[in-house]
């Protein structure tokens, strides 16, 4: 029976997880060893702990928790929870990626100011406060008139 079987090491290494990860997710009952050797302690994991393994791995990438995660492996969800808990996920990646596109947009906003700018040519013979100032200018997009109004009322 053990040439059928993985021990923890093995799937571990296969995977690119620590066996400390492999008995955390024993621990949380998700992925379970098959057999457990009473004389030295080995775990031993079949094909299909291999493939839940997999399934584990790859809805971590994706973002779910163990507990999600668990819920999904264990088959307890009904079919409209887990495409409730799906869609959940989707729209978290959905709320990221603009967030990326929104920094990706201001990124190139301020890189476009700075090269338009004739001063910014100039930045290493500036005062320390006059480089403070211009790059505030460049780089914060929002109400810069009322960033620089606020600070010289607390600076006064």
């Amino acid at each position: 029976m053990k040439n059928d079987l993985m021990l923890i090491g093995e799937i571990a290494d296969f995977f690119g997880v620590s066996r400390k990860a492999m008995r955390l997710y024993e621990k949380k009952g998700i992925i379970k060893p098959v057999k457990t050797d009473a004389a030295n302690g080995y775990r031993y994991y079949s094909a299909d702990q291999v493939q839940q393994l997999n399934a584990l791995l790859e809805l971590k990438a994706l973002g779910f928790s163990l507990d999600e995660i668990k819920l999904i492996i264990d088959g307890k969800t009904a079919k409209a929870p887990l495409l409730e808990m799906l869609e959940k996920k989707r729209k978290a990646w959905l709320e990221t990626m603009n967030s990326a596109k929104y920094k990706e947009e201001c990124l190139c906003e301020i890189m476009k100011n700075i090269q338009d700018s004739r001063a910014a040519q100039k930045l290493t013979e500036m005062t320390e406060e006059e480089r403070a100032w211009l790059l505030v200018k460049m780089v914060c997009l929002e109400d810069v008139r009322a960033q620089k109004a606020l600070s010289e009322a607390l600076w006064l």
